[in-house]
């Protein structure tokens, strides 16, 4: 196997995130295997969390200080204000000088590969020299996201200059071909640990995985609990991860008289044990791409309810095998998919092992062995 220079860049690769996890595993997977990896942030996180005890990777922050987006002006006088203007030129500056620091870093090394984490990172780039290495962009949501975001502009701007991009899904790689991007191929993000015993699935737990916010829609989730819980008493439901929604959501809990089986957990550092403890995984968000949510838990035997978001949940859902996949919004058929395999034990138990064996592809070994073919590809 070639040992290569791998450079992993995002612009806040240290947050609590699903995209920001999978760099930090792919960076300790391909320095486990003999490449010269750096981790790079353009931006410090204001809330950084350690993914990695002991890295293997080197890792490197480019600017000195969070993003802050800047006050609107209220007046034309303020947007023309002395301290406004010094502002708007000390970021300049630093910006500059991330840039500078990069480029200088960049040639310290003969070629290799620049493994670039999301479209705004690829933009931020674009004033970088860096002729001599090669570039793989990646992007860890759904084609349908990307439309409802400046991140399709970024991708079709920035992508076709180079060797490769990734995509989750072949649905969404497809769609992508379709906007003329040649390039595009499916790499799928691995799972962060190894699997390990598969889940006894008797806990009468439904689990919830991701920050407390708008997009994860979690009034859905609770109001499904709430009317599954009517029909079979004695489960729980357990969000896992912070967010600045718990407040109101511990309020909509109390009001449908779920209150006290409702269990906010926070963050959680050893989650494969954390979704052990679960009988059942659901995901009722407004959007998702990929969600790792439901490949970590499928990879412990847990079946999983969500709604039918993306090509990308699709893959890791095979509905009435592995899971179950319920039309986008619709409250009270998930509610019904959560009761059916609440009161069904025999059929949790035969989605697990089936989930168990349908996502055991993206054990970390297996996805670098296709990471490994991608790069050699981008020697031909």
């Amino acid at each position: 196997m070639t040992s290569r220079n791998l450079f992993l860049v995002g612009i806040d690769v240290d947050s609590m995130g699903g995209s920001q996890r999978v760099l930090h595993t792919l960076a300790q997977g391909f320095a486990e295997r003999g490449h010269r990896v750096e981790l790079i942030g353009i931006r410090p996180s204001p809330e950084p969390h350690a993914y990695t005890a002991d890295p293997a990777y080197a890792h490197t922050v480019l600017h000195r200080s969070p993003a802050v987006p800047p006050r609107p002006a209220t007046s034309f006088a303020e947007r023309l204000s002395p301290a406004r203007t010094r502002a708007a030129h000390a970021g300049r500056r630093e910006r500059d000088l991330a840039r500078a620091r990069l480029a200088a870093r960049f040639a310290q090394v003969p070629d290799g590969l620049v493994i670039i984490g999301s479209p705004w990172a690829a933009d931020w780039l674009e004033a970088v020299e860096w002729p001599h290495l090669k570039g793989i962009g990646q992007y860890h949501e759904s084609f349908l996201q990307a439309c409802a975001s400046e991140n399709l502009r970024l991708i079709l701007r920035h992508y076709p200059a180079l060797e490769k991009s990734v995509f989750l899904s072949e649905p969404d790689a497809a769609e992508f071909r379709r906007r003329r991007l040649p390039n595009a191929t499916v790499l799928p993000n691995p799972l962060p640990f190894e699997p390990g015993p598969p889940a006894p699935l008797d806990t009468r737990r439904i689990g919830a995985v991701g920050r407390l916010e708008e997009v994860k829609r979690l009034d859905r989730l609770l109001d499904a609990f709430a009317a599954a819980d009517t029909a079979e008493p004695g489960w729980e439901l357990h969000c896992f991860g912070d967010g600045p929604l718990e407040p109101e959501l511990r309020s909509r809990a109390e009001r449908l008289g779920i209150g006290d089986r409702v269990r906010f957990r926070g963050s959680v550092r050893d989650m494969a044990a954390a979704y052990r403890e679960l009988s059942v995984l659901a995901l009722t968000s407004e959007r998702e791409g990929r969600p790792m949510a439901l490949a970590e838990a499928s990879a412990v035997g847990v079946p999983c309810v969500s709604f039918d978001l993306s090509g990308g949940v699709r893959e890791l859902i095979a509905h009435g095998r592995t899971g179950t996949l319920v039309p986008p919004g619709d409250v009270p058929a998930f509610a019904e998919a959560l009761r059916r395999l609440m009161t069904d034990a025999p059929l949790r138990s035969r989605y697990g092992r089936a989930a168990r064996s349908h996502v055991a592809p993206l054990r970390l070994g297996e996805v670098l062995g296709r990471w490994e073919a991608l790069f050699a590809e981008t020697d031909r």
